[in-house]
Protein backbone atom coordinates (compact mmCIF):
# COMPACT_ATOMS: atom_id res chain seq x y z
CA UNK A 1 0.00 0.00 0.00
CA UNK A 2 0.78 3.42 -0.39
CA UNK A 3 -0.20 6.44 1.69
CA UNK A 4 -0.40 9.90 0.92
CA UNK A 5 -0.85 13.00 3.41
CA UNK A 6 -2.27 9.91 6.15
CA UNK A 7 -5.78 9.81 4.08
CA UNK A 8 -5.15 8.53 1.20
CA UNK A 9 -4.19 4.63 0.65
CA UNK A 10 -3.67 3.24 -2.85
CA UNK A 11 -2.68 -0.46 -3.75
CA UNK A 12 0.33 -0.36 -5.69
CA UNK A 13 -1.77 -3.68 -7.56
CA UNK A 14 -5.39 -5.76 -7.63
CA UNK A 15 -5.96 -9.25 -8.04
CA UNK A 16 -8.31 -10.07 -10.68
CA UNK A 17 -9.73 -13.02 -9.64
CA UNK A 18 -11.52 -14.56 -12.57
CA UNK A 19 -15.01 -15.81 -12.29
CA UNK A 20 -15.71 -16.91 -8.72
CA UNK A 21 -16.56 -20.59 -8.04
CA UNK A 22 -15.71 -21.85 -11.71
CA UNK A 23 -11.71 -21.40 -11.11
CA UNK A 24 -11.31 -24.94 -11.46
CA UNK A 25 -13.16 -24.82 -15.35
CA UNK A 26 -11.11 -21.84 -16.44
CA UNK A 27 -9.67 -23.24 -19.04
CA UNK A 28 -12.80 -24.50 -20.52
CA UNK A 29 -14.26 -21.67 -20.05
CA UNK A 30 -11.39 -19.87 -21.93
CA UNK A 31 -11.97 -21.78 -25.18
CA UNK A 32 -15.39 -20.40 -26.36
CA UNK A 33 -14.16 -16.77 -25.40
CA UNK A 34 -10.64 -17.42 -27.03
CA UNK A 35 -12.76 -18.99 -30.57
CA UNK A 36 -15.11 -15.67 -30.22
CA UNK A 37 -12.09 -13.54 -30.12
CA UNK A 38 -10.40 -14.50 -32.55
CA UNK A 39 -13.73 -14.60 -35.21
CA UNK A 40 -14.18 -10.56 -33.56
CA UNK A 41 -10.70 -10.26 -35.07
CA UNK A 42 -10.75 -11.88 -38.44
CA UNK A 43 -14.58 -10.82 -38.74
CA UNK A 44 -14.24 -6.92 -38.01
CA UNK A 45 -10.39 -6.44 -39.78
CA UNK A 46 -12.00 -8.42 -42.92
CA UNK A 47 -15.18 -6.07 -42.60
CA UNK A 48 -13.57 -3.15 -42.44
CA UNK A 49 -10.77 -3.64 -45.01
CA UNK A 50 -13.88 -4.39 -47.32
CA UNK A 51 -15.24 -1.16 -46.98
CA UNK A 52 -12.26 0.49 -47.61
CA UNK A 53 -11.00 -1.62 -50.91
CA UNK A 54 -14.63 -1.79 -52.62
CA UNK A 55 -15.46 1.94 -53.88
CA UNK A 56 -19.49 0.80 -53.81
CA UNK A 57 -19.33 0.29 -50.03
CA UNK A 58 -18.25 4.26 -49.69
CA UNK A 59 -21.06 5.03 -48.39
CA UNK A 60 -23.04 6.95 -45.05
CA UNK A 61 -23.95 3.36 -44.02
CA UNK A 62 -21.21 1.84 -44.41
CA UNK A 63 -18.69 4.55 -42.99
CA UNK A 64 -20.69 4.01 -39.87
CA UNK A 65 -20.35 0.68 -39.81
CA UNK A 66 -16.68 0.48 -40.16
CA UNK A 67 -16.65 2.87 -37.12
CA UNK A 68 -18.92 0.17 -35.12
CA UNK A 69 -16.24 -2.38 -36.35
CA UNK A 70 -13.25 -0.30 -35.33
CA UNK A 71 -14.79 0.57 -31.54
CA UNK A 72 -15.83 -3.32 -31.32
CA UNK A 73 -12.39 -4.43 -32.49
CA UNK A 74 -10.57 -1.79 -29.59
CA UNK A 75 -13.04 -2.97 -26.71
CA UNK A 76 -12.73 -6.70 -26.78
CA UNK A 77 -9.25 -6.42 -27.35
CA UNK A 78 -8.88 -3.94 -24.37
CA UNK A 79 -9.95 -6.71 -21.85
CA UNK A 80 -9.75 -10.68 -23.44
CA UNK A 81 -5.84 -11.02 -24.06
CA UNK A 82 -5.71 -10.39 -19.99
CA UNK A 83 -8.81 -12.37 -19.50
CA UNK A 84 -6.97 -15.05 -20.92
CA UNK A 85 -4.07 -14.80 -19.12
CA UNK A 86 -5.83 -15.17 -16.09
CA UNK A 87 -7.26 -18.45 -17.62
CA UNK A 88 -4.41 -19.95 -18.43
CA UNK A 89 -1.15 -18.98 -16.97
CA UNK A 90 -3.05 -17.63 -13.53
CA UNK A 91 -1.02 -14.16 -14.41
CA UNK A 92 -3.91 -12.30 -12.20
CA UNK A 93 -1.87 -9.43 -10.88
CA UNK A 94 -2.77 -5.94 -12.20
CA UNK A 95 -0.80 -2.88 -11.58
CA UNK A 96 -3.02 0.15 -9.90
CA UNK A 97 -2.72 2.37 -12.57
CA UNK A 98 -2.73 0.06 -15.70
CA UNK A 99 -6.06 -0.94 -13.85
CA UNK A 100 -7.02 2.36 -13.98
CA UNK A 101 -6.54 2.35 -17.94
CA UNK A 102 -8.06 -0.28 -18.77
CA UNK A 103 -11.31 0.94 -17.15
CA UNK A 104 -10.84 4.26 -18.73
CA UNK A 105 -11.00 2.51 -21.69
CA UNK A 106 -13.09 -0.15 -21.35
CA UNK A 107 -16.25 2.35 -20.47
CA UNK A 108 -15.05 4.64 -22.80
CA UNK A 109 -14.97 2.11 -25.96
CA UNK A 110 -18.52 0.69 -24.71
CA UNK A 111 -19.78 4.60 -24.70
CA UNK A 112 -18.49 5.43 -28.00
CA UNK A 113 -19.99 2.16 -29.61
CA UNK A 114 -23.41 3.21 -28.13
CA UNK A 115 -23.16 6.71 -29.68
CA UNK A 116 -22.26 4.77 -33.23
CA UNK A 117 -25.74 2.91 -32.86
CA UNK A 118 -27.33 6.28 -32.25
CA UNK A 119 -25.88 7.69 -35.58
CA UNK A 120 -26.27 4.38 -37.15
CA UNK A 121 -30.03 4.65 -36.78
CA UNK A 122 -30.28 8.37 -37.71
CA UNK A 123 -28.49 7.28 -40.57
CA UNK A 124 -31.83 4.87 -41.49
CA UNK A 125 -33.92 7.82 -40.84
CA UNK A 126 -32.28 9.78 -43.12
CA UNK A 127 -32.09 7.01 -45.41
CA UNK A 128 -35.95 5.99 -45.21
CA UNK A 129 -37.78 8.91 -44.49
CA UNK A 130 -35.40 11.53 -46.89
CA UNK A 131 -34.20 9.21 -49.64
CA UNK A 132 -34.27 12.31 -51.99
CA UNK A 133 -32.23 14.24 -49.60
CA UNK A 134 -30.38 11.60 -48.28
CA UNK A 135 -26.78 11.74 -49.93
CA UNK A 136 -26.80 15.89 -49.15
CA UNK A 137 -27.70 15.43 -45.43
CA UNK A 138 -24.85 13.25 -45.00
CA UNK A 139 -22.08 14.17 -46.64
CA UNK A 140 -18.75 12.84 -45.55
CA UNK A 141 -17.52 16.14 -43.45
CA UNK A 142 -21.30 15.81 -41.34
CA UNK A 143 -20.03 12.06 -41.06
CA UNK A 144 -16.62 12.86 -40.04
CA UNK A 145 -17.83 15.67 -37.31
CA UNK A 146 -20.96 13.18 -35.97
CA UNK A 147 -17.78 10.47 -35.73
CA UNK A 148 -15.58 13.33 -33.83
CA UNK A 149 -18.28 13.97 -31.57
CA UNK A 150 -18.99 10.58 -30.64
CA UNK A 151 -15.66 9.74 -30.05
CA UNK A 152 -15.03 12.78 -27.84
CA UNK A 153 -18.21 12.16 -25.86
CA UNK A 154 -17.40 8.62 -25.16
CA UNK A 155 -13.94 9.93 -24.08
CA UNK A 156 -14.83 13.15 -22.58
CA UNK A 157 -17.40 11.79 -19.89
CA UNK A 158 -14.86 9.10 -18.92
CA UNK A 159 -11.92 10.86 -17.78
CA UNK A 160 -13.39 11.76 -14.37
CA UNK A 161 -13.88 7.93 -13.81
CA UNK A 162 -10.07 7.00 -13.11
CA UNK A 163 -9.59 10.34 -10.69
CA UNK A 164 -12.56 9.67 -8.86
CA UNK A 165 -11.68 5.73 -8.09
CA UNK A 166 -7.59 7.39 -7.17
CA UNK A 167 -9.41 9.64 -4.74
CA UNK A 168 -10.81 6.27 -2.68
CA UNK A 169 -9.02 4.36 0.11
CA UNK A 170 -8.24 1.24 -0.58
CA UNK A 171 -7.55 -0.04 3.05
CA UNK A 172 -9.37 -3.88 2.96
CA UNK A 173 -8.76 -6.66 0.02
CA UNK A 174 -7.29 -5.55 -3.11
CA UNK A 175 -8.73 -8.84 -4.47
CA UNK A 176 -11.28 -7.97 -7.64
CA UNK A 177 -14.06 -10.90 -8.36
CA UNK A 178 -13.78 -9.93 -11.84
CA UNK A 179 -12.11 -10.34 -14.90
CA UNK A 180 -11.10 -7.16 -15.92
CA UNK A 181 -11.56 -3.66 -13.73
CA UNK A 182 -14.68 -2.65 -14.06
CA UNK A 183 -15.57 0.37 -12.52
CA UNK A 184 -18.27 -0.40 -9.60
CA UNK A 185 -16.60 -3.53 -9.42
CA UNK A 186 -12.97 -1.76 -8.25
CA UNK A 187 -14.58 1.37 -5.94
CA UNK A 188 -16.79 -1.60 -4.17
CA UNK A 189 -13.43 -2.37 -2.51
CA UNK A 190 -13.01 0.74 -1.25
CA UNK A 191 -13.40 1.51 2.80
CA UNK A 192 -14.73 4.65 1.69
CA UNK A 193 -18.06 6.23 0.73
CA UNK A 194 -18.96 5.69 -2.94
CA UNK A 195 -21.54 7.36 -3.26
CA UNK A 196 -19.74 10.24 -5.78
CA UNK A 197 -18.67 7.60 -7.80
CA UNK A 198 -22.55 6.11 -8.21
CA UNK A 199 -23.97 9.10 -8.69
CA UNK A 200 -21.45 9.99 -11.63
CA UNK A 201 -21.92 6.29 -12.94
CA UNK A 202 -25.91 6.91 -13.61
CA UNK A 203 -25.35 10.20 -14.48
CA UNK A 204 -23.08 9.18 -17.30
CA UNK A 205 -25.28 6.11 -17.81
CA UNK A 206 -27.99 8.51 -18.50
CA UNK A 207 -26.18 11.04 -20.53
CA UNK A 208 -25.18 8.20 -22.70
CA UNK A 209 -27.68 5.21 -22.64
CA UNK A 210 -30.93 6.62 -21.76
CA UNK A 211 -30.02 9.75 -24.31
CA UNK A 212 -28.87 6.96 -27.45
CA UNK A 213 -31.93 4.48 -26.28
CA UNK A 214 -34.49 7.72 -26.78
CA UNK A 215 -32.96 8.53 -30.20
CA UNK A 216 -33.01 5.34 -31.44
CA UNK A 217 -36.26 5.15 -30.28
CA UNK A 218 -37.50 8.00 -32.03
CA UNK A 219 -35.60 7.37 -35.20
CA UNK A 220 -37.36 3.78 -35.33
CA UNK A 221 -41.01 5.61 -34.37
CA UNK A 222 -40.40 7.23 -37.53
CA UNK A 223 -38.81 5.07 -39.41
CA UNK A 224 -42.22 2.49 -38.95
CA UNK A 225 -44.60 5.46 -39.70
CA UNK A 226 -42.78 6.05 -42.90
CA UNK A 227 -42.51 2.33 -43.79
CA UNK A 228 -46.35 1.80 -42.97
CA UNK A 229 -47.69 4.17 -45.39
CA UNK A 230 -45.66 3.01 -48.31
CA UNK A 231 -48.46 1.33 -50.91
CA UNK A 232 -46.33 -1.16 -51.79
CA UNK A 233 -45.94 -4.76 -50.09
CA UNK A 234 -42.63 -5.03 -51.79
CA UNK A 235 -41.51 -1.34 -50.89
CA UNK A 236 -42.42 -1.83 -47.43
CA UNK A 237 -40.45 -5.45 -47.16
CA UNK A 238 -37.39 -3.89 -48.89
CA UNK A 239 -37.25 -0.91 -46.19
CA UNK A 240 -37.41 -3.17 -43.29
CA UNK A 241 -35.14 -5.42 -44.32
CA UNK A 242 -32.43 -2.62 -44.00
CA UNK A 243 -32.98 -2.11 -40.48
CA UNK A 244 -33.03 -5.68 -39.60
CA UNK A 245 -28.75 -6.35 -38.98
CA UNK A 246 -28.96 -2.52 -37.18
CA UNK A 247 -31.62 -3.57 -34.96
CA UNK A 248 -29.85 -7.42 -34.41
CA UNK A 249 -26.80 -5.12 -33.83
CA UNK A 250 -28.74 -3.00 -30.70
CA UNK A 251 -30.09 -5.90 -28.69
CA UNK A 252 -27.08 -8.11 -29.24
CA UNK A 253 -25.21 -4.74 -27.39
CA UNK A 254 -27.84 -3.19 -24.85
CA UNK A 255 -29.53 -6.71 -23.71
CA UNK A 256 -26.34 -7.68 -22.01
CA UNK A 257 -25.25 -4.04 -21.29
CA UNK A 258 -28.59 -3.28 -19.42
CA UNK A 259 -28.30 -6.59 -17.42
CA UNK A 260 -24.94 -5.77 -16.35
CA UNK A 261 -25.72 -2.37 -15.08
CA UNK A 262 -28.68 -3.39 -12.87
CA UNK A 263 -27.21 -6.13 -10.98
CA UNK A 264 -23.75 -3.86 -10.27
CA UNK A 265 -26.09 -1.75 -8.61
CA UNK A 266 -29.76 -3.81 -7.89
CA UNK A 267 -29.15 -7.38 -8.12
CA UNK A 268 -26.00 -8.09 -6.02
CA UNK A 269 -27.71 -10.23 -3.72
CA UNK A 270 -30.16 -11.93 -5.87
CA UNK A 271 -27.77 -12.93 -8.94
CA UNK A 272 -24.81 -15.43 -8.55
CA UNK A 273 -21.41 -13.46 -9.38
CA UNK A 274 -20.06 -15.95 -11.92
CA UNK A 275 -23.31 -15.61 -13.72
CA UNK A 276 -22.81 -11.97 -13.87
CA UNK A 277 -19.25 -11.84 -14.51
CA UNK A 278 -20.51 -14.38 -17.60
CA UNK A 279 -22.52 -11.70 -18.79
CA UNK A 280 -20.17 -8.79 -18.25
CA UNK A 281 -17.60 -11.21 -20.29
CA UNK A 282 -19.86 -11.66 -23.42
CA UNK A 283 -21.15 -7.87 -23.18
CA UNK A 284 -17.98 -6.89 -24.57
CA UNK A 285 -16.93 -10.09 -26.27
CA UNK A 286 -20.68 -10.57 -27.87
CA UNK A 287 -21.06 -7.25 -30.47
CA UNK A 288 -17.37 -7.68 -31.96
CA UNK A 289 -18.14 -11.48 -32.70
CA UNK A 290 -22.10 -11.36 -34.26
CA UNK A 291 -22.38 -7.80 -35.65
CA UNK A 292 -19.66 -8.93 -38.29
CA UNK A 293 -21.30 -11.81 -38.94
CA UNK A 294 -25.41 -10.67 -38.90
CA UNK A 295 -24.06 -7.39 -41.26
CA UNK A 296 -22.32 -10.23 -43.51
CA UNK A 297 -25.62 -12.76 -43.59
CA UNK A 298 -28.15 -9.64 -43.68
CA UNK A 299 -26.28 -6.82 -45.95
CA UNK A 300 -26.69 -7.98 -50.01
CA UNK A 301 -24.04 -4.97 -50.77
CA UNK A 302 -21.56 -6.79 -48.46
CA UNK A 303 -22.05 -10.20 -49.42
CA UNK A 304 -22.05 -8.88 -53.19
CA UNK A 305 -18.60 -7.01 -52.68
CA UNK A 306 -17.00 -10.07 -50.65
CA UNK A 307 -17.38 -11.91 -53.81
CA UNK A 308 -16.91 -9.41 -56.24
CA UNK A 309 -13.28 -9.26 -54.18
CA UNK A 310 -12.29 -13.01 -53.71
CA UNK A 311 -13.29 -13.74 -57.59
CA UNK A 312 -10.92 -10.74 -58.30
CA UNK A 313 -8.13 -11.64 -56.65
CA UNK A 314 -8.62 -15.47 -57.55
CA UNK A 315 -8.39 -14.14 -60.97
CA UNK A 316 -5.40 -12.11 -60.53
CA UNK A 317 -3.84 -14.82 -59.31
CA UNK A 318 -4.71 -17.17 -62.38
CA UNK A 319 -3.05 -14.31 -64.40
CA UNK A 320 -0.07 -14.46 -62.33
CA UNK A 321 0.71 -18.10 -62.75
Amino acid sequence: MVVYNNSYVAPKSFILNGIPGLEKVHVWISLPLCTMYTISLVGNLGLVYLIHQEESLHRPMYFFLAMLFIIDLFTCTTTLPNSLCIFWFNLKEINFNACLVQMFFVHGFTGVESGVLMLMALDRYAAICYPLRYATILTNPIIAKAGLATFLRGVLLMIPFPFLVRRLPFCQSNIISHTYCDHMSVVKLSCASIKINVIYGLTVALLIGVFDICCISVSYTMILRAVVSLSSAEARQKAFSTCTAHISAIIITYVPAFFTFFTHRFGGHIIPPSLHIVVANLYLLLPPTLNPIVYGIKTKQIRDSFIKLVKGEKGASIQDN
